[in-house]
């Protein structure tokens, strides 16, 4: 057996244990499947992505089959007016009539990506492409800003007019959230920066890809140098805490730093590298991709060397133990997509080599 299948079985342990016959499980006590947090489907969204990518790089059957799992999940949470339901219980029963616009993004942003990957399964697109169609009306119903820009980047994966309307539609009413929130010394979309915050520029640079439009360009370059001035102030990466956040006037919360705000800010500095072919930005991801394996405010890894699991996050104690859903998914999506961008063979090997 060759190392890679080796290093690949040894510290995807914990993808398998936290996925059952219905999907992935929301929660773990430290490293152990918590059954009694149920599931949430936007897990299991980006789940989906997580397994396409590794389906992408190692197209083999335990792949596959959670490519079909979590597709499955995410065809029984829409409702028959095409929105998403989030949390399920342990006895498959959801909880709730209708979930957040956050979901329903992160649904989008699955689909989007799942529609438009080569190395997946004819049926699963077909599925997830009936699944994203019943779902596009309520775009226009959208209110909050993250649900609009998760749709967004989800939308970016798609060709056609429909896809390039909704985006451009959407992309505006972020554009005038920009505007009204603007000053000199904050260049943001509200008053206060809070979670998953590199998703909106990473949507507008999205926007502006889909529709050519600069003003998201600019909007989205001048907002993610703006976040970057306070989570790169001390040359690593630290995200807003969850503990207070960051209103317009104040200072950033220290702690709880979240393993998803690394991912997502990451995926950011590579649409932008993407863009502009400015090496800058492709530092920046690399030093995100960090933050997991020690370059953070600790010093301190938060992969598990025994299940390959991501710890759910930093304390200001230091590392919280647990190792969630959210966190587990985070910390593959950002080394899968690290792998993606790696200009060299010794850089594959690196990222590769860290799944211990």
């Amino acid at each position: 057996m060759m190392l890679y299948d080796l290093v690949k079985m040894k510290n995807e342990q914990h993808i398998f244990r936290m996925t059952d016959d219905t999907g992935m499980l929301q929660h773990a006590k430290y490293g152990v499947p918590d059954p009694t947090k149920g599931y949430t489907t936007d897990d299991n969204a980006r789940a989906l992505i997580m397994a396409v990518l590794l389906y992408e790089q190692r197209p083999v059957k335990r792949y596959e089959t959670l490519i079909y799992r979590y597709t499955s999940f995410l065809l029984n949470a829409q409702n028959e007016d095409g929105w998403f339901r989030n949390f399920m219980g342990y006895d498959r029963r959801f909880i709730e009539e209708r979930g957040s616009e956050d979901c329903f993004g992160r649904c989008l942003w699955a689909l989007g990506f799942t529609i438009s990957n080569e190395h997946v399964p004819v049926n699963i697109r077909r599925v997830a492409k009936y699944i994203l169609d019943r779902a596009l009306p309520n775009c226009s119903k959208l209110l909050y800003p993250r649900g609009k820009a998760y749709s967004i980047i989800g939308l970016g994966f798609l060709d056609g007019d429909q896809a390039k309307v909704i985006i451009r539609s959407l992309a505006t009413s972020l554009a005038e959230e920009y505007y009204n929130h603007c000053r000199e010394d904050w260049k943001w979309f509200e008053d206060v920066l809070t979670y998953s915050n590199a998703v909106l520029p990473w949507a507008m640079l999205v926007a502006f890809q889909a529709t050519g439009e600069q003003r998201f360009k600019g909007i989205g370059l001048e907002s993610l140098s703006f976040l970057e001035k306070h989570t790169f102030n001390k040359g690593y990466f630290k995200p807003i805490g969850c503990h207070g956040w960051f209103e317009k006037g104040g200072k950033p919360a220290e702690f709880d730093e979240q393993p998803i705000e690394a991912c997502e800010m990451l995926l950011a500095y590579l649409k932008a590298y993407e863009m502009t072919e400015e090496d800058g930005y492709l530092e920046k991801a690399k030093k995100c991709y960090r933050w997991y394996t020690g370059y953070n405010s600790k010093g301190v890894s938060l992969i598990d060397p025994e299940t390959g699991g991501c710890y759910d996050g930093i304390t200001k104690d230091g590392v919280n133990l647990n190792q969630g859903a959210e966190s587990l998914i985070s910390y593959y999506i950002s080394i899968l997509s690290m792998e993606r961008f790696c200009s060299s063979s010794a850089e594959k090997y690196y990222y590769l080599s860290k799944w211990a």
